[in-house]
């Protein structure tokens, strides 16, 4: 046999390695590995010879001993002791030595130095040391790390699991005050199982460690000098967690939870409606000697159980982001720290914890690493693992993105510390993620009426007759005669006292707090000027336009950008279109001090080719963002390129948005219509969040729109899904037709970021990018301002003969004014609506006034009848109009899919709706005769 033949695999690396340690020093094994590597000589003047085996030696022994010393570290957490309720783990035969061809007494016989790493300098034989490796790699903790390609962290997470850097006695643990923190989670639980028996709070109690785990990591911040906090986590155990991590008073739950009858102090028509308790988020700044307080922010969250993942990423990055100086933004990965709660049913179920996961690495998403803790309930609702994920554990989903795991059972407090301190100990010095998987169980139902039994009785049966993590404890403690029982009794009985003397001293009056929904920000429509001095303008389309001296732009670029020079010779001309007027409007809201952060679906050159934010030279491929680079700017510019996500990126950039409200912020879409993929994040934070949780987000979302023949998914925002959830001037609309209108708004949003924040929402253009029909000049930007409402640019001429007014918005306007039909008709009016919502009825109800001999009043789209505008701005029209003309509409029959297939059916149906526009006699309520006829003929 071939001795070098059973050096193969990941395993002889390290056999070539101690005999390195040989060759330079025979000194440094031990004396058992100098026989072995006396008789193994397997390099002769520097080059490997195949020698025949050696007799008196068995290295099947020496491979199976180190393979079985490395079966044990790779999958020793397959035989640990993670689960409370002691199933059998699911094991591995790689972890008996027999599967390695080795028996006991070999393992006796053969040297430590074998199984390498610490434990082989504190044991005699190889026995020792594997038995050894197995009390770290088996018990109550599981080390899941394998699959960390990178040499340096997978050394790390060896050596601090095998040197117990972070257990004790290394690093000790205050028992007693493990026992208090434990304490505090079990009576309250029980509390409020007991005062309010039947009422929804989704406890903790199973994963009760998760609490003395968080004030840890929260401990182990403040040493650090973190700034902040950021914790995200669903429903289960959040109530604990408010009280006793982020120090809420009790009574405001107790009241909650008594839910009183509000009959003073309150009004629907307050704007803010609240949350049920178990969603609402707190802040906790933490006093720590520093010039500045830690700040520990819990998110509110949904019952959309892992939406708020990205949200608390997108806080975290704008915490660590400084943006007050010209260029691009500053991200300091050690001033925050992100904490993500997950479920076990969850982590693996939900798309959006892969999505996120993805963001974690990417440039101006990565957050400098965050602490993931799965509360492994064993049950996701009532469905079992095996019907609720395709994966062992709970956690594999993190494996594809090289995440380090331990699984650690719940009921061995100590273990959970250790855990905590090191994936705080790993994220501070990799900047990377770690997750722990925290196996415990569920003592009660998914709510507390719901009755378990019927679905698991078996597991409920050993969970009834199941101590509580807090007695396991007190017992141990007793055991090592650390505490004695009256002590134990008596801390049980002081925080069930000061949760008594709380409740007994609420009062018919104490009601929930409202009153946070008067201090809310009121939309108010002031004016705001927008405009900009020409001569500014012209300057800093000037700056936009230098590059360095030896930067090489592509040439179809470099023409572009030389017609830009000469587009203000004429201010009254229409030169400027969608593109530049965003340019400029950046460049002067950087002018002016205000940040802006730009990302989306290959933003940098945009979806339509129109943007070039981001220029590389066709030589070095290095980049070059003017933006960043204008001498004017006081404040940072960045863009960019989202991954191909939606949900998860529109979260990140709603929880930026929400950290630091005095940036601008957008996101875009690469077709409007991809925004159906982040409607929980509309529904349940951007439409809803003032209403629910007292936020004020900004943030901007540039959905491009219109009807143009690229079929059902590349047409349609979903406008009406917008306006349908717009109310209590919760959001701002617009669908602009010009690109000084675009100019403005941009800037009017800016400018109202700090008086009056609401979301806004505007359907950009395709077709119409380049479209000179909407290109602007220098006059309009300089001299204009925003109109939500646009009158008919004949007004003049129309004013007395106007018998139909059309009403419409967005690119159907340019579509009826370019139309042949459009000079053939002197008695039809056009009225723009560019701002949907807040909807300005009394500036459109003066405007139809001016026009006297009105007979109706038609609103046109391109959208169907159940899509776009119709349905919200019928209702509107009829009180504008107080019954005095017919109000029709006009556009496609309500259909169940957005927009036609096929290019010429779109053109068909197009170019019919545009035609019975501007037919007076044949208005139909409903869809245009011509519409009808057209699509039944198809």
């Amino acid at each position: 046999m071939n001795i070098n033949d059973l050096f193969h695999g990941p395993n002889s690396a390290y056999i070539v390695e101690l005999y390195d340690k040989f060759l330079n020093n025979p000194d440094s094994v031990d004396a058992n590995t100098r026989k072995i590597f006396e008789i193994w000589k397997p390099e002769i003047n520097g080059k490997r010879k195949e020698l025949p085996s050696t007799p008196g030696l068995d290295f099947n022994k020496v491979v199976g001993t180190v393979n079985y010393a490395q079966s044990i570290r790779a999958f020793g957490h397959l035989d640990a002791k993670i689960d409370p309720l002691g199933y059998k783990p699911p094991g591995d035969p790689s972890l008996n030595p027999s599967y390695h061809g080795l028996s006991d007494d070999d393992l006796v016989r053969l040297p430590s130095s074998l199984v390498d790493g610490h434990v082989s300098a504190e044991t005699a034989n190889a026995s020792e040391a594997t038995n050894k490796l197995k009390q770290i790699y088996c018990s109550t903790i599981g080390y899941d790390y394998d699959h960390i390609h990178v040499i340096d962290e997978r050394e790390w997470l060896r050596m601090t699991a095998e040197i117990g850097s972070y257990r004790p006695p290394k690093d000790p643990i205050n028992q007693k005050l493990l026992l208090e923190s434990l304490t505090q989670v079990e009576v309250f639980e029980r509390f409020l199982h007991r005062i309010f028996p039947g009422k929804f709070r989704f406890s903790i109690e199973g994963v009760d460690t998760l609490v003395p785990m968080l004030n840890e990591i929260v401990a182990q911040a403040a040493e650090s000098n973190i700034g902040n906090i950021l914790i995200g986590m669903a429903h289960r155990g959040r109530l604990n967690v408010m009280h006793h991590v982020m120090g809420k008073f009790y009574k405001g739950t107790l009241i909650k939870f008594k839910d009183p009858v509000l009959e003073r102090d309150f009004r629907d028509d307050m704007g803010w409606m609240g949350d049920v308790k178990y969603h609402e988020g707190a802040r906790h700044a933490i006093k720590n000697g520093k010039p500045i307080d830690m700040i520990v922010t819990l998110a509110p969250n949904p019952s959309h159980l892992e939406s708020v993942n990205p949200v608390v990423e997108g806080m975290t990055r704008a915490a660590g982001t400084t943006v007050d100086k010209p260029g691009p933004p500053i991200f300091d990965p050690c001033v925050s720290v992100p904490i993500l709660i997950h479920g076990d049913a969850a982590f693996p179920g939900q798309g959006i914890n892969a999505e996120t996961l993805n963001l974690s690495r990417l440039p101006g998403y990565n957050t400098g690493g965050t602490i993931h803790i799965i509360t492994n309930n064993q049950l996701g609702y009532t469905t079992l693992p095996g019907m609720g994920r395709s994966t062992l554990y709970a956690s594999d989903l993190a494996k594809g993105f090289e995440i380090p795991i331990v699984h650690v059972n719940a009921d061995d407090p100590e273990a959970c510390i250790e855990t905590a301190r090191l994936a705080f100990a790993y994220l501070r010095k990799f900047q990377k993620d770690f997750l722990i998987d925290l196996v415990g169980y569920r003592r009660y139902g998914h709510n507390e009426a719901d009755e378990p039994g019927f679905t698991q009785p078996l597991m409920y049966q050993k969970i009834d007759e199941h101590p509580t993590v807090r007695e396991i404890w007190a017992n141990t403690m007793i055991e090592k005669n650390v505490a004695t029982n009256e002590e134990i009794e008596k801390i049980n009985s002081k925080y069930t006292e000061i949760l008594h003397k709380e409740f007994e001293t609420l009062s018919p009056d104490d009601v929930p707090e409202v009153s946070k929904a008067k201090s809310l920000p009121s939309y108010k429509f002031f004016p705001v000027k927008t405009s900009i001095p020409a001569d500014v303008l012209i300057e800093l389309n000037n700056s936009l336009l230098k590059f360095p001296k030896d930067f090489n732009i592509n040439t179809k670029l470099k023409r572009a950008r030389k017609k830009r020079q000469n587009i203000f010779d004429d201010i009254d001309k229409k030169t400027v279109d969608w593109a530049t007027a965003e340019e400029l409007a950046f460049a002067s809201i950087l002018a002016d001090g205000t940040s802006v952060r730009l990302t989306g679906q290959d933003t940098e050159r945009g979806t339509f080719s129109h943007r070039h934010s981001a220029y590389h030279d066709t030589k070095t491929g290095e980049q070059y963002l003017p933006l960043q680079n204008i001498p004017q700017a006081k404040a940072a510019f960045e863009i960019h390129n989202s991954p191909l996500s939606e949900n998860a990126c529109i979260g990140f950039e709603y929880g930026y948005n929400i950290q630091e409200p005095s940036r601008l912020v957008l996101w875009e879409a690469q077709y409007g219509d991809f925004i159906n993929e982040a409607q929980t994040i509309i529904d349940e934070y951007l439409v809803s969040a003032r209403a629910k949780w007292g936020q004020t987000p900004s943030l901007v979302l540039l959905l491009p729109h219109a009807y143009e023949g690229q079929g059902p998914d590349h047409s349609s925002c979903r406008v009406e899904r917008f306006l349908e959830s717009a109310a209590e001037i919760n959001i701002r609309v617009a669908n602009c037709t010009t690109s000084a209108q675009y100019f403005h708004l941009l800037r009017r949003q800016t400018a109202k970021l700090k008086v009056s924040p609401l979301p806004l929402v505007i359907l950009t253009p395709k077709s119409l990018l380049r479209n000179p029909n909407i290109a602007s000049s220098l006059r309009d930007l300089s001299e204009g301002e925003w109109q939500p409402i646009i009158d008919d640019p004949n007004h003049e001429n129309l004013a007395k003969k106007a018998q139909r007014l059309i009403v419409c918005s967005g690119k159907i306007y340019i579509d009826l004014v370019t139309n042949e039909y459009r000079e053939q008709n002197d008695n039809i009016a056009i009225v723009r609506v560019e701002q949907l919502y807040p909807f300005i009825g009394q500036r459109l109800s003066s405007l139809i006034n001016t026009y006297t001999k009105l007979k109706e009043i038609v609103w046109v789209q391109e959208e169907p009848e159940n899509m776009g505008a119709w349905k919200y701005i019928y209702p509107k029209l009829r009180k504008i109009n107080k019954n005095r003309y017919n109000i029709h509409y006009i556009g496609r029959r309500a259909v169940s899919s957005p927009s036609e297939g096929i290019l010429s059916m779109h053109k068909i149906n197009q170019t019919a709706l545009i035609k019975q526009a501007f037919m007076i006699d044949s208005v139909q309520p409903n869809i245009g005769e011509l519409g009808i006829k057209v699509l039944n003929n198809l």
